[in-house]
Protein backbone atom coordinates (compact mmCIF):
# COMPACT_ATOMS: atom_id res chain seq x y z
CA UNK A 1 0.00 0.00 0.00
CA UNK A 2 0.78 3.80 -0.86
CA UNK A 3 2.11 5.64 2.30
CA UNK A 4 -0.07 8.30 3.18
CA UNK A 5 0.35 11.91 4.83
CA UNK A 6 -2.88 13.10 6.38
CA UNK A 7 -2.37 17.58 6.27
CA UNK A 8 -3.02 19.26 8.94
CA UNK A 9 -7.13 19.75 8.43
CA UNK A 10 -7.49 15.93 7.52
CA UNK A 11 -10.45 14.30 9.08
CA UNK A 12 -8.97 12.16 12.36
CA UNK A 13 -11.63 9.82 12.60
CA UNK A 14 -11.24 9.05 8.39
CA UNK A 15 -7.71 8.58 9.33
CA UNK A 16 -8.09 5.62 11.74
CA UNK A 17 -10.81 4.02 9.32
CA UNK A 18 -8.02 3.72 6.77
CA UNK A 19 -5.39 2.34 9.18
CA UNK A 20 -8.05 -0.07 10.37
CA UNK A 21 -8.16 -1.01 6.50
CA UNK A 22 -4.49 -1.42 6.12
CA UNK A 23 -3.15 2.04 5.63
CA UNK A 24 -0.13 3.57 6.73
CA UNK A 25 -0.76 7.07 7.54
CA UNK A 26 1.24 9.48 9.11
CA UNK A 27 -0.74 12.67 10.29
CA UNK A 28 0.50 16.40 10.56
CA UNK A 29 0.23 16.39 14.30
CA UNK A 30 2.28 13.22 14.39
CA UNK A 31 5.10 14.45 12.61
CA UNK A 32 5.21 17.38 14.60
CA UNK A 33 3.75 19.83 11.91
CA UNK A 34 0.26 20.90 13.54
CA UNK A 35 -0.35 24.15 14.62
CA UNK A 36 2.15 25.81 13.10
CA UNK A 37 1.27 27.48 10.72
CA UNK A 38 3.04 25.74 7.47
CA UNK A 39 1.78 26.32 4.67
CA UNK A 40 0.02 23.63 1.88
CA UNK A 41 2.96 23.91 -0.36
CA UNK A 42 5.15 23.18 2.48
CA UNK A 43 3.13 20.33 3.75
CA UNK A 44 3.36 18.94 0.17
CA UNK A 45 6.71 19.03 0.40
CA UNK A 46 7.64 17.33 3.34
CA UNK A 47 4.96 14.43 2.58
CA UNK A 48 7.01 13.89 -0.55
CA UNK A 49 10.28 14.10 0.95
CA UNK A 50 8.73 11.29 3.13
CA UNK A 51 7.66 9.19 0.41
CA UNK A 52 4.41 9.79 0.99
CA UNK A 53 1.01 10.92 -0.68
CA UNK A 54 -1.02 13.57 0.83
CA UNK A 55 -4.17 13.13 2.07
CA UNK A 56 -6.44 16.61 2.00
CA UNK A 57 -9.91 17.67 1.70
CA UNK A 58 -8.76 21.22 0.40
CA UNK A 59 -9.08 20.24 -3.28
CA UNK A 60 -8.45 24.16 -4.62
CA UNK A 61 -4.97 24.81 -2.99
CA UNK A 62 -3.34 21.19 -3.64
CA UNK A 63 -4.70 21.25 -7.20
CA UNK A 64 -2.78 24.39 -7.96
CA UNK A 65 0.34 23.10 -6.31
CA UNK A 66 0.11 20.51 -8.37
CA UNK A 67 -0.57 22.16 -11.80
CA UNK A 68 3.08 24.14 -10.46
CA UNK A 69 4.86 21.25 -9.89
CA UNK A 70 3.49 17.34 -10.46
CA UNK A 71 6.93 16.14 -9.13
CA UNK A 72 5.48 15.00 -5.03
CA UNK A 73 4.39 11.77 -4.41
CA UNK A 74 0.73 12.01 -5.06
CA UNK A 75 -2.14 14.21 -3.94
CA UNK A 76 -5.68 12.53 -3.08
CA UNK A 77 -8.74 15.55 -2.16
CA UNK A 78 -11.51 13.49 -0.35
CA UNK A 79 -14.91 15.72 0.25
CA UNK A 80 -15.69 16.13 3.79
CA UNK A 81 -19.03 13.43 4.73
CA UNK A 82 -20.24 12.59 7.83
CA UNK A 83 -20.25 8.65 7.21
CA UNK A 84 -16.51 7.94 7.42
CA UNK A 85 -16.90 4.19 7.31
CA UNK A 86 -18.15 4.57 3.46
CA UNK A 87 -15.50 7.35 3.37
CA UNK A 88 -12.81 5.45 4.41
CA UNK A 89 -14.20 2.61 1.92
CA UNK A 90 -14.32 4.15 -1.32
CA UNK A 91 -10.61 6.26 -0.93
CA UNK A 92 -9.06 2.62 0.02
CA UNK A 93 -10.87 1.40 -3.23
CA UNK A 94 -9.24 4.61 -5.45
CA UNK A 95 -6.02 4.09 -3.63
CA UNK A 96 -5.88 0.44 -4.51
CA UNK A 97 -6.52 0.74 -7.94
CA UNK A 98 -3.19 2.60 -8.79
CA UNK A 99 -0.35 1.32 -9.31
CA UNK A 100 1.57 4.10 -8.03
CA UNK A 101 -0.12 7.94 -6.79
CA UNK A 102 3.05 9.28 -8.02
CA UNK A 103 2.78 12.73 -9.66
CA UNK A 104 -1.11 12.46 -9.59
CA UNK A 105 -4.08 14.24 -8.05
CA UNK A 106 -6.85 12.15 -7.20
CA UNK A 107 -10.45 13.31 -6.33
CA UNK A 108 -12.99 11.96 -4.43
CA UNK A 109 -16.30 13.58 -4.24
CA UNK A 110 -18.54 11.81 -1.30
CA UNK A 111 -22.23 12.41 -0.37
CA UNK A 112 -21.89 15.28 2.82
CA UNK A 113 -25.54 13.97 4.51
Amino acid sequence: MVPLYADEDFSVPLVTALRELGHDVLTAREAGCANQGISDAEQLRSATALGRAILTHDRRHFRRLHRANPRHAGIVAVSQSQHIAREAARLHELIEAQASLAGRFLCLDLPSG
